[in-house]
């Protein structure tokens, strides 16, 4: 959906409107879940799930938010404000709906969701999962903000208070934010694991993964990602020092995140090798199942490990937002976004970012915090260079570096 939200808004729109003809069978789902509005399945062909194995399908409750986040993108993006005030509307508030029910007021006045996986499936069923607490808020403040007449005033303030008060777990003592309310009490998993009892669910029973702390792919570190704005740099910093090492890369889905946020906390070796990976997952075949058929959201993860990664895009804020982190090596990176009716071209090279208005009215950038109004002629954009933080050292019993990977030579 990012690649087809900024280069083919027509066909992301159609992506959409796919998930919205969905919604009655969503809403039967979220009735047999004893939940509100819609409950969009984590695996489907006709809108029904199916999913057989539960722990690692429908209790992914997060596909919700990941549906309203790709709406709210799309109409950031694109200024359809016709599918805001219809179809977009729709999906927002049904998914708000569901969360406002699947959690609850605890005792110490937070807003806890229990019960769910993330998107790591290493870890399942369980409570207060930071991406999906992170996402589920960003999905009730969306739905809040939303003039329609179907939301009436107990309700927006209902969504606003269970996002304000949204349950965040952090660990004090390692100062990193928790993937979930029990993951920093896991038993360390064992690092001297060979190489070929990956991936690990081929090798190992569900229930001796779950109660060990390592990782099949991204969480925390996509939440902050995608919630970029929520976090500061210093936290994005500490979680992908504490999060990168015990994630073994067994998902196709997880290289292309992890690679986008090294690129933005400054480690620009692991940026690229991450990236690397995510590039040759189906031209080297490095899972060994590139025959079944290409790996499409990892595809798709490509384009944005070039895009939000070394380009720096971040995106549904008040303008674009770019921080460049373009490789040591690379000489430059060029491409095109349709942004608001805008076709705008980047073109990245050591030390500089160049944007031009190709069609359309100016459009207002923010490179690195500093505010460029950009329109046919090209705004060259002089970039200082990044220094690469010291890592964090975390205590003894956890990996120091991320395991090896399996990749073509390049």
């Amino acid at each position: 959906m990012p690649y087809l939200t900024y280069t083919s808004p027509g066909n992301a729109r159609q992506v959409l409107e796919f998930r919205h003809n969905m919604l009655p069978e969503a809403k039967i789902r979220a009735k047999e879940l004893s939940v509100d509005g819609a409950l969009f399945p984590w695996r489907t062909i006709n809108g029904l799930e199916a999913s057989a194995y539960y722990a690692a399908g429908t209790a992914q409750f997060h596909i919700a938010a990941a549906i309203a986040f790709a709406t709210n993108r799309y109409i950031w993006a694109s200024g359809d404000q016709a599918f805001r005030e219809t179809l977009g509307s729709e999906l927002l508030i049904e998914t708000a709906r569901m969360w406002a029910s699947l959690g609850f007021f605890g005792k110490d006045g937070l807003f806890h969701i229990h019960g769910v996986t993330g998107p790591d499936e290493y870890t399942a069923v369980v409570n207060d999962n930071l991406y999906t607490n992170v996402m589920a808020r960003f999905n009730l403040r969306a739905a809040a903000a939303l003039d329609h007449p179907g939301i009436d005033d107990a309700e927006r303030e209902f969504w606003e208070q269970a996002a304000n008060r949204m349950q965040l777990p952090y660990d004090g003592d390692l100062e990193v934010h928790s993937q979930d309310n029990d993951f920093m009490t896991l038993e360390p998993w064992d690092w001297t694991t060979p190489r070929s009892k990956y991936p690990l669910l081929l090798h190992f029973h569900p229930l001796v993964i779950y109660r060990h702390q390592v990782l099949k792919q991204a969480d925390s570190v996509l939440a902050m990602f995608l919630q970029w704005q929520d976090f500061s740099a210093e936290e994005k910093r500490r979680a992908f020092d504490f999060y990168d090492p015990i994630t073994t890369g067994d998902s196709t889905l997880s290289a292309c995140v992890q690679g986008i946020m090294a690129a933005e906390v400054g480690y620009g070796e692991a940026a690229l090798n991450h990236f690397t990976h995510a590039l040759f997952i189906d031209l080297d075949d490095t899972h060994g199942n590139t025959i079944d058929g290409v790996h499409i959201a990892s595809t798709g993860g490509v384009w944005s490990s070039l895009v939000s990664g070394f380009a720096g895009l971040r995106d549904q804020g008040a303008v674009p937002y770019f921080d460049p982190r373009l490789p040591a090596d690379w000489d430059g990176l060029s491409f095109h976004l349709k942004i608001q009716g805008r076709l705008l071209k980047l073109e990245l090279e050591q030390g500089a970012i160049s944007l031009t208005v190709r069609e359309g009215a100016p459009l207002d950038v923010d490179v690195r915090g500093e505010l460029f109004t950009v329109d046919g002629d090209t705004v060259r954009v002089q970039l200082a260079p990044v220094a690469a933080p010291e890592p964090t050292i975390f205590p003894s019993g956890l990996p120091t570096a991320s395991i090896p990977i399996v990749r073509a030579a390049v």
